[in-house]
């Protein structure tokens, strides 16, 4: 009942269809962590112009033309992987296929990691955001921040277009706020007003203030780095293709030009509009300290955006909290980004055969509930381990995306290059080409910036997320090794068939027994109704007194089963009977040993810890010796009545497609 009001009703497989998204739908679901980097790239960008004092700031414009060049160039390199490749895997995909399986794994290493980072970052950011609004929040970021995102996973599990149309209108209303503000401002400027931010007149000190040369080009290098943050995001529509309706690819690409349009212009202008009006920010963390008029410490500046947005609206406060209310909105939303795209990539992942198969199935809203339920989990744990601080999740961040624009892009340039080997149209030549092109400069572009990010970040915290992608690419092989193994284990040559020299020789059964009661007896009859060719039961004789008692009223009652009972010194109940079995198979290796085990069925959870705990440490050491198997036989006590009737429930994921709509490389045990 709590998962069905939770979650929602199941959907049946026909009805996937409708989980489909228009364009509308999609720019939402897919855009909100793009768009929500307005929030915070521009922050990055001054905040370590800081560091070489407020004289640097006239920098800032360069920059961030520097970071909407890099980010058209990728948005128009993505739009040619989303017609080519529409089958979810994204980057993985196109790596995999045109550089090999090595290449795609670091991919989706690095995406991996970078969608569990966009959660982590874009929650503790906007609950930050929250606190200053509520500064009940702020001794209690944690907490809210973990809230958040259990919210945001049941609304996931609840189905993509679901989620999509909760996330719409917020981001929607965001995109409208901040174009009022860029508009307002601008028409405010044109008539001559004087705006000027709360921070205007305040200084800068950073530990570097005065640099030059070197040290100053590395800074300019690093503040570039830290506004490419505008970038994350980008590549998700990519991995959400078989999200949209069709046509997918040229939906896909039309919603990945409106996401670069959008989130190019709004973020030049927040940019434009703090630099002229003078907006400043600082973070101790990051070695820089605002000093007001006075000279006294500012601690917790206004975010830069909240800055303008007071600017700009001097003369109309409700628009100035419209703003601030919705940016703390987005980036909560902004993590619906990678709820949407971790898991179609996952899912990818798992039909490879490099991670678990669970997660290639859908649960029961047609989500993939296995892999909403690992992001949430994974982010909750980075959450918490740094406390949902922004600014030292933020310093992980980057890293992951750019190694997959840059083998994305290298491997698209392949992917041409191995198409204009056979097409002989002129046309179809020609467009080729151009994609070609604009996949290479692309791949160049974003492999500088990776070199960049790499050298000004590592020591800052980048250095984790390269350790993550090792570990979840040492991992993923590791996974893909034992199902190949496992798979060529099980395999039956086509040329086999069945030798009857390989049938057992005779099947000699077993039940093992403590006391005779009512289980006993049911195993002992249904043990004899499958004719074994040798049929006893054991029991094993911890107590000397017990057993005698045992075998003077097995005696008594004339059953017709030879009762032998297993010596035990030291009070074992397992070793016994694992030696008294193995003894059957050495002396007739071709015998099965067939071991019938009686076991209660109880109703509440807590019996299960009350009973069957030898039984069930007994089987776990059976089903590892060869040439025997293990039947339980079940008795249903009283309690097990409560359960009786109860409608079947599926647990988030559970597998319910049909055995021939299985992979067909499906043969491992699940």
């Amino acid at each position: 009942m709590v998962k069905r009001l939770l979650v929602g009703r199941a959907l049946r497989s026909a009805k996937a269809h409708e989980q489909l998204l228009p364009k509308r739908i999609a720019l939402p679901v897919f855009a909100s962590d793009a768009l929500s980097s307005v929030a915070y790239a521009p922050q990055e960008i001054l905040i370590t112009l800081g560091v070489a004092g407020i004289a640097a700031y006239h920098f800032t414009p360069w920059i961030a033309l520097a970071v909407v060049v890099i980010l058209l160039t990728v948005v128009a390199s993505y739009r040619q992987n989303v017609r080519a490749y529409t089958s979810g895997g994204g980057d993985f995909e196109v790596a995999t296929v045109n550089l090999g399986a090595n290449y795609g794994l670091v991919v989706a290493s690095a995406l991996m990691v970078d969608y569990v980072l966009t959660v982590a970052v874009s929650i503790s950011s906007g609950v930050e955001n929250l606190a200053a609004a509520l500064p009940f929040l702020v001794d209690r970021k944690v907490a809210a921040a973990l809230i958040i995102i259990a919210v945001l996973m049941v609304m996931n599990l609840r189905g993509i277009r679901e989620s999509g149309l909760a996330f719409a209108i917020p981001t929607y209303t965001f995109m409208a706020s901040v174009f009022g503000l860029m508009i307002w401002g601008g028409v405010r400027l044109a008539v001559g007003d004087d705006l000027r931010a709360p921070t205007a007149g305040y200084t800068v000190t950073g530990e570097g203030t005065g640099l030059t040369g070197f040290a100053l080009a590395f800074l300019l290098l690093r503040a570039f780095s830290s506004g490419c943050a505008a970038l994350t995001g980008v590549e998700a529509i990519s991995n959400g293709v078989p999200a949209f309706r069709k046509p997918k690819g040229k939906n896909a690409a039309a919603t990945l030009l409106m996401l670069g349009l959008l989130a190019s212009t709004m973020f030049a202008g927040i940019v434009a509009l703090a630099y002229v009006t003078g907006a400043k920010f600082a973070d101790k963390s990051q070695g820089t300290q605002l000093l007001d008029q006075a000279g006294r410490p500012v601690e917790h500046p206004p975010p830069v955006i909240a800055q303008v947005a007071q600017t700009v609206f001097s003369d109309f406060t409700p628009a100035f909290y419209l703003v601030t209310a919705m940016t703390a909105l987005i980036l909560l939303l902004a993590a619906n980004t990678a709820f949407n795209g971790f898991p179609v990539l996952g899912s990818v992942l798992a039909q490879n055969r490099y991670l678990p198969r669970q997660l290639h199935t859908r649960g029961d809203r047609l989500a993939f509930s296995n892999g909403i339920v690992i992001l949430a989990t994974m982010a909750g744990l980075l959450v918490y381990a740094f406390q949902a601080d922004t600014t030292r999740l933020v310093q992980l961040y980057i890293v992951g995306v750019f190694v997959s624009f840059t083998l994305s892009e290298t491997g698209m340039v392949r992917h041409w290059n191995r198409l204009l080997t056979t097409e002989t149209d002129a046309r179809k030549r020609a467009t080729m080409k151009r994609a070609r092109v604009i996949n290479a400069f692309g791949g160049a572009v974003t492999g500088l910036v990776l070199i960049v990010v790499l050298v000004t970040k590592f020591t800052h915290g980048a250095w984790i997320a390269c350790a993550a992608m090792a570990v979840l690419f040492t991992m993923m092989r590791g996974i893909r090794r034992h199902y190949d193994k496992v798979a060529a284990e099980l395999t039956v040559p086509e040329d086999s068939q069945v030798d009857e020299s390989m049938l057992p020789a005779r099947n000699h059964a077993i039940v093992l027994l403590s006391k005779i009661h009512k289980p006993t007896l049911r195993a002992l009859s249904y043990a004899r109704a499958t004719r074994p060719s040798k049929l006893e039961a054991i029991t094993v004789g911890v107590d000397l007194a017990e057993a005698r008692q045992l075998q003077r009223e097995w005696e008594e009652r004339g059953i017709p089963v030879p009762l032998k009972v297993l010596d035990s010194p030291y009070r074992e109940i397992t070793r016994p009977v694992l030696e008294y079995v193995k003894s059957l198979r050495r002396r007739s290796p071709r015998d099965v040993v067939t071991v019938f085990i009686p076991e209660y069925v109880v109703g509440h959870w807590w019996e299960h810890l009350l009973h069957n705990q030898s039984a069930l440490r007994l089987k776990g050491r059976l089903l590892f010796q060869p040439g025997v198997m293990v039947t339980s036989v079940p008795w249903q006590l009283a309690s097990s009545d409560r359960l009786k009737g109860r409608k079947e429930w599926f647990a988030a994921g559970s597998v319910r497609r049909p055995y021939a709509e299985s992979n067909k490389d499906d043969h491992v045990a699940t």
